[in-house]
């Protein structure tokens, strides 16, 4: 991997892998709907000479295309909201393809873990049947499908699934971004996913971008979907006691059940459609490292004391 373009390099993965990226010394290309938020992230970085910003609109596949010159892999890390998935994630992914395909791109698609339904296994391989029965279960099968499609000869596409994530660049559209930001600065906060009782799988996002990159780097990797498992489970008390100790601040922490998604859905459309997937906090789903520990080593697992310590330190020097 000589140059590579990370589309949607200002999310909460995108802005990860970019970094990882220019840590190995690859030519990158930072491909984003905002030139501002292109630039925060060039600053956050260092300005480095192997980073160029690219600003363009993801649902244009020319946009894509005409940013990826000279690149050898794509990294798909943008997303659409909740509340529009149905409607735009195929849209979008395909305009990543026609770009890639014209190309010849390689392609990493960050995706999470709907497409599974709920558990059959104690620790889930990527081989465990995919039967979703939500709606956006079924849009990131569909999406899955649409991926490794015949339709682009010229693309040898991954997909690498993570389970929830945290991390200094993980926004208010992950479920623990706008908790640990609000604990960060001593608000009050929501625990968006559920009760808090039931431990369940975080990576840490610069652990996820780690694996993530490695892959990308082999070429027996591609034609397959990859697991970027975390560090193990946990429970959302004991995340937000970490963050607390971490941030010196105890405002209370109200955890969001079904009623409370529904109401705050009424204000903030993404939040009901939260709701189907409380699935997962009930039966978490758990995934297995295996098949990357088989090809690449151990997996990078930050401790979550440290994570989520650190995590809290990035927040505050940036408010």
């Amino acid at each position: 991997m000589k140059k590579a373009i990370v589309v949607g390099a200002t999310g909460g993965t995108g802005a990860v892998v970019t970094e990882e990226l220019i840590s190995r010394g690859v030519k990158t290309i930072a491909f984003g709907r905002s030139r501002q938020k292109l630039e925060r992230l060039a600053a956050q970085l260092g300005n480095p000479d192997r980073l160029s910003l690219a600003v363009g609109d993801a649902f244009r596949s020319r946009d894509i295309a005409a940013a990826s010159e000279g690149a050898d892999v794509l990294f798909h890390c943008a997303n659409v909201p909740y509340n529009e998935m149905a409607g735009k994630l195929i849209p979008l992914g395909e305009s990543v393809m026609e770009a890639a395909d014209r190309r010849s791109l390689k392609v990493v698609a960050v995706d999470g873990i709907y497409p599974y339904g709920r558990r059959q296994a104690d620790n889930v391989t990527e081989d465990h049947p995919k039967q979703p029965h939500t709606q956006k279960g079924k849009t990131r099968l569909a999406f899955e499908r649409m991926l490794f499609s015949d339709r682009w000869s010229g693309v040898q596409t991954m997909i690498v699934r993570l389970p929830d994530y945290y991390g200094p660049t993980a926004n208010q559209a992950s479920y623990l971004g706008s908790t640990l930001e609000a604990i960060a600065v001593g608000k009050p906060a929501f625990f968006i996913i559920g009760n808090m009782r039931v431990p369940r799988e975080f990576v840490y996002l610069p652990d996820a971008a780690k694996m993530i990159v490695e892959l990308a780097g082999r070429d027996d990797a591609y034609g397959q979907n990859w697991h970027i498992p975390g560090a193990g489970v946990i429970s959302g008390r004991e995340i937000v006691r970490i963050a607390r100790q971490a941030s010196g601040h105890t405002k209370p922490v109200i955890p969001l059940g079904r009623i409370g998604l529904s109401l705050l859905g009424i204000f903030v459309p993404v939040m009901k459609e939260v709701v189907e997937m409380l699935y997962l906090t009930e039966e978490p789903l758990i995934l297995s490292g295996e098949k990357y520990e088989r090809l690449i080593g151990p997996i990078p697992a930050t401790k979550f004391e440290e994570g989520i310590a650190a995590t809290i330190r990035s927040l505050q020097n940036r408010s």
